[in-house]
């Protein structure tokens, strides 16, 4: 404790932070006196702040320090819509002219030292100008572990200081708006809660709210603040969010709508809180949406994304018809927000696909890594093949991987892999792939590697020297420890036909082998699985079908293994064919022709869809043979039947995973036939 003592006192005495409290606390700190630490430059005491007749007097023991002390951890970490380092300012437009002028001066500002330095040249600022200032501290001060890269430097400012107490000083002077945004400020700041300043705000922001004046904008930035300092129990916020319940949220505007959507998703809202005040919104969000910029898509968006929201479905389809007239003028994380929370609903729209098409070959080598990232996902995820973005980003990526985390670069190969889709200078792409293993392999998380080994693979890329080092124990460990409750059969199946190529397809291989343990015996699997798995409904007209052709159902079986995990049917052809053959009406070639335009006719009838695979034995004479037979076996032949689901949603292009299928019973000594729906 006096260690703790004298470090304060340093501090204080080094940074001129002695100071007096305001008049009007007196009188509270006075009639809740408590013990005091005789040491100058802290004292500690109770505050009693006066609370409407509704809600219990609430205490709060605090220590008084100077009014800008950062006490690391004491504050809940501000949660943003956005990835880490893409976070958008929370400034907004003033309306005198000077504020005005100070704002676009500070927006522009890059660094903690412009803003500091802008701020000794201002000595006059309004109270929405001096809020500003914080947040804009808070925008470039943030980190990916929330917290602030270097609060030394904001410690060490007097200029900061000196507008934290002014700050202090005039808060009975401060709009509601600004009170509540300077609070808001010094918890985006991390100071601690017991420091002046911020005892001061929460006090003044007390009186406000029992006078039930405030804003729905203003009752969600003090929600907001509140609950970063005292986390979703605290008496205020049940006070504040009782206001909000109870006005009309038929009235509310979008700037309204939007603020109460981020305030619930940064942490009111979870575990199902407020959902009738979520349902009311929703419905009025519904009305505005033809009005709503991209701001406003991007931040409703967002928030239902993080709350999980999933009665939100006919909003985000009315949103993302908005979202594509704006495509173009979305900020970088307001585009990677939108896109995300598309993907999470399972909503697309081709008339967004083609409005993305136009653009992102337009700033593809300047956009963000992680929206350029996003956009190669959304893609992937609906199975769309775009040469137009595709081969812009390839071609960016040649000369920005090094900006990309390992994780952003296995996705964006990893994305072509899935559409099978080589750009037209592949070279050049896979050259600086190889170069970011080289330089980068021991960052790549075992995740991401494996992903992008596999996905060169599905491209006939085989970087070895690589692949070896997945199939060593050490990887597996790696594997292991960062699956935890061990690795699901998607993985697994990744790492089996990735050795399994290795082997087909580069022979001279001499590298470690998978182990078998970590094998499986079938590419199909509930859920996720390599292969496009068969649709009973289809299956069965399949069935129907061949009864018909075949004579019996005992003429043929299904779900027959390869040795090399592929899945095939086996069928039987006819004693009819066999009849015509023996008359010399067929020649062994017209056996399998035969078999192929049948099913050819037979499809259009039906009105099916196939996803199993065909396998058909012939003896060196071309009779089919059984399928149990296993001496004898001139030539397989593979009926490879495609769906639509074994393509890409807006191509005649076959996925990765079914061209490599092919491409294996091919060596496998197969004859490959595909039969695709018309």
């Amino acid at each position: 404790m006096v260690a703790f003592v004298m470090m304060a006192r340093t501090l204080a005495l080094r940074l001129h932070f002695l100071g007096h409290l305001d008049d009007q606390i007196l009188p509270s700190l006075k009639a809740c006196a408590g013990k005091r630490l005789s040491s100058p430059g802290l004292r500690t005491s109770t505050i009693c702040f006066p609370t409407c007749s509704s809600l219990s007097p609430r205490g709060v023991c605090t220590t008084e320090r100077d009014p800008m002390f950062l006490a690391a951890g004491s504050v809940r970490p501000y949660q943003k819509l956005f990835p880490s380092g893409s976070g958008l300012s929370l400034l907004h437009h003033l309306t005198s002219d000077e504020d005005h002028t100070f704002i676009k001066r500070l927006t522009s500002c890059t660094s903690s030292q412009q803003v500091l330095r802008l701020l000794r040249s201002y000595p006059l600022l309004s109270g929405a100008a001096a809020a500003s200032i914080l947040h804009r501290l808070a925008d470039l001060e943030h980190d990916s572990a929330c917290g602030l890269r270097k609060p030394q430097i904001l410690l060490s400012d007097a200029g900061l200081n000196e507008l934290c107490q002014t700050l202090e000083h005039d808060s009975t002077k401060l709009q509601d708006e600004v009170l509540v945004r300077a609070l808001l400020g010094c918890t985006r700041l991390y100071l601690d809660p017991q420091s002046r300043l911020v005892v001061r705000l929460v006090f003044e922001s007390q009186k406000r709210l029992n006078l039930e004046r405030l804003s729905v904008e203003a009752l969600c930035g003090l929600s907001r603040a509140l609950f970063a300092l005292e986390g979703p129990n605290s008496g205020m916020i049940k006070q504040a969010m009782g206001q909000l319940q109870n006005k009309d949220t038929a009235q509310w505007n979008t700037a309204e709508l939007v603020a109460v959507y981020s305030m619930l998703a940064n942490g009111l809202g979870e575990d199902g809180c407020y959902l009738e005040l979520l349902n009311k919104m929703n419905t009025q969000a519904l009305q505005l949406v033809q009005k709503m910029g991209p701001g406003a898509i991007s931040e409703i968006l967002g928030a239902l994304f993080k709350l999980r929201h999933k009665e939100a479905l006919p909003l985000v389809i009315a949103l993302c018809k908005q979202a594509v007239h704006h495509v173009q003028n979305f900020a970088d994380p307001e585009l990677t927000v939108v896109l995300s929370a598309l993907m999470h609903y399972g909503h697309s729209d081709h008339f967004l696909v083609e409005a993305l098409e136009r653009h992102v070959p337009k700033v593809a080598f300047t956009a963000h890594a992680e929206t350029v990232t996003k956009v190669m996902q959304f893609f992937r995820r609906w199975r769309i093949l775009s040469p137009p973005v595709f081969n812009t980003v390839a071609e960016s990526f040649v000369y920005r991987a090094e900006e990309y985390s390992t994780w952003q670069v296995s996705q964006q190969i990893a994305a072509l892999g899935v559409l099978g889709y080589l750009p037209p200078d592949a070279g050049r792409l896979f050259r600086k792939v190889e170069s970011v293993l080289h330089a980068r392999f021991s960052q790549f998380q075992p995740r991401a590697l494996l992903d992008l080994l596999y996905a060169c693979t599905l491209l006939q890329r085989y970087p070895l020297n690589f692949v070896s080092k997945v199939f060593s124990p050490y990887f597996m460990q790696q594997l292991q420890g960062e699956e935890g409750s061990g690795i699901d059969h998607r993985v697994l199946a990744q790492l089996t036909q990735l050795y399994m190529t290795v082997k087909l397809e580069c022979p001279f291989y001499d590298g470690p082998r998978l182990s078998p343990k970590f094998q499986v015996k079938s590419f199909l699997a509930s859920g996720q699985s390599l292969e496009t798995p068969v649709e009973p409904h289809f299956y069965n007209a399949v069935k129907s079908a061949l009864v018909d052709l075949l004579g019996a159902q005992s003429y043929f079986a299904s779900r027959v293994l390869t040795p090399y995990c592929y899945t095939l049917g086996t069928y039987y052809a006819s004693t009819l064919v066999l009849k015509l053959y023996s008359c010399q009406f067929l020649t062994p070639t017209h056996v399998n022709l035969l078999i192929g335009i049948s099913l050819w006719l037979y499809m259009p009838l039906f009105f099916f869809c196939i996803y199993a695979d065909i396998e058909i034995k012939l003896d060196e004479e071309g009779y089919v043979l059984p399928a149990s037979h296993t001496d004898e076996v001139h030539k397989r032949i593979a009926l490879c039947i495609d769906g639509s689901k074994r393509f890409a949603a807006n191509a005649e292009k076959l996925l990765g995973k079914e061209a490599i299928k092919q491409r294996h019973l091919r060596i496998l000594g197969y004859e490959v036939v595909q039969v695709k729906q018309t």
